[in-house]
């Protein structure tokens, strides 16, 4: 049985693995370890670099959707628009509408 080894010990067995460009079964075969105990030590020094204190991590910001503007045509004579706003929502406007409600109501959906 071998004496335990630290991080450090590890992270330099690892950083050696890596550079020598063979499989973690050949390396781990040379020293005399365990490749699957290699592969651990690859994985837990990889997620301890990556939640060290201060790493600062980036924040994925939810933009709002981007409303497109879609002409809807039937067969009858009942022209509309109709404003896809994203999240299967959709509003329907008729041909003839007041725009200063319907720019009312795009504000309020904007807020929101």
């Amino acid at each position: 049985m071998q004496p335990r080894m630290s991080a450090e010990e590890w992270q330099k067995r690892v950083e050696r693995w890596r550079e020598s460009g063979l499989s973690a079964d050949q390396f781990a075969a040379e020293l005399g370890i365990n490749a699957g105990t290699l592969r651990f030590w690859q994985y837990k020094l990889g997620k301890a670099k990556r939640t060290e204190v201060g790493a600062e991590r980036p924040t994925k910001k939810a933009t709002p959707p981007v409303p497109t503007f879609v002409e809807v045509r039937s067969g009858n004579s009942d022209a509309r628009f109709e404003l896809e706003l994203g999240n299967g929502r959709r509003i329907r406007v008729p041909e003839h509408f007041d725009p200063k409600a319907l720019e009312q109501l795009l504000a309020v959906l904007d807020r929101g």
